[in-house]
């Protein structure tokens, strides 16, 4: 960092070079310019705690990338950050800073892009011991440090409740969309019920609820048994006017393949449960389109097919010309 030439620096009134202001500025620029360069920005959130919101972060994700879509997903969840474990991904974050400063995060294939706190650290059995402003300051560093590019989707994994770590989101991210997440009983709901109204007290826009864990599949016979009752989060959303973007049944494969580190519902296999999945993901393409504009659609030479956009216009993020 550039001395100062006033002689002002380091005291509680400077806000020039090397000021706590001035850092505050920097990373809100480098923030902004992080931030631009993505579309869509989903929060998937809940009050409550075991709805599987992992699963079906990490799922989404996986399944816009194999759409075609160039998606991040960011690991919020500091305290238990369970992503690259379902990613099955045991790589760190120490690849060489970009010429701009920035760190490479991990890469999943050549769609998806991944960050956790968890691909950071030396034991990954080490407990996080912090408090709010080393959460919200990690947070801001997720999106300001890293070289996430153009995004089609950021997909963003948050802990339960409505604490620092989704607060830090809203304030920071102002179009993020919340993707709440519960399962049919009414214990959860009650929970979900809160954040919903987080959503409504920070402004956040609500993408849409989701049922997890709606009915059992039978691995016998592959018919859905309703352990922890079913429809409650249709209720909701009715209740709250928001999109109901479908229900997913709860499927042993899908447990068994997330401790494997083979997330069971994007792999392409056939079942309910998967067919639900789906249809959940067709209908946050729906919520959340992705425009393209002048700058990702580029115009092919007269009679040229050589690519994957035959005569059409050339999209890059479905085509290697």
């Amino acid at each position: 960092m550039s001395k100062c030439s006033s002689g002002t620096c380091g005291s509680k009134k400077a806000s020039g070079c090397g000021s706590a202001d001035a850092a505050v500025a920097q990373q809100n620029t480098a923030i902004a310019a992080s931030l631009d360069r993505i579309k869509n920005k989903i929060l998937v959130m809940s009050g409550k705690g075991g709805v599987g919101k992992s699963t079906v972060s990490v799922n989404l994700a996986l399944g816009l990338a194999q759409k075609g879509y160039k998606v991040g997903l960011m690991d919020v969840d500091l305290h238990g950050p369970d992503i690259v474990r379902m990613l099955g991904m045991s790589g760190r974050m120490d690849g060489e800073l970009t010429k701009d400063g920035k760190m490479p995060p991990l890469q999943y294939n050549d769609k998806l892009k991944v960050i956790s706190l968890e691909s950071m650290m030396e034991n990954r059995d080490d407990p996080i011991i912090w408090r709010g402003p080393l959460k919200n300051q990690a947070i801001r560093q997720f999106i300001a440090d890293v070289n996430w590019g153009e995004l089609d989707y950021l997909v963003i994994d948050a802990p339960p409740g409505t604490g620092d770590e989704p607060m830090t989101v809203a304030h920071t991210i102002k179009d993020a969309k919340a993707l709440v997440v519960t399962t049919p009983q009414n214990i959860a709901l009650a929970d979900v019920r809160k954040s919903i109204n987080f959503c409504k007290h920070v402004s956040m826009k609500i993408l849409g609820i989701v049922e997890n864990m709606s009915g059992f599949i039978c691995p016998h016979c592959d018919k859905p048994v309703d352990i922890f009752k079913t429809g409650g989060g249709e209720q909701l959303a009715t209740e709250f006017s928001v999109p109901f973007l479908g229900r997913i049944p709860l499927d042993a494969r899908v447990v068994i393949a997330g401790d494997d580190g083979k997330p069971y519902l994007s792999s392409g296999a056939t079942s309910p449960a998967i067919q639900a999945f789906e249809a959940f993901l067709a209908k946050v393409e729906k919520e959340l389109p992705v425009i393209q504009t002048a700058a990702t659609s580029i115009p092919m030479a007269k009679g040229a097919s050589s690519c994957g956009c035959g005569s059409g216009p050339c999209n890059p993020n479905t085509c290697d010309c």
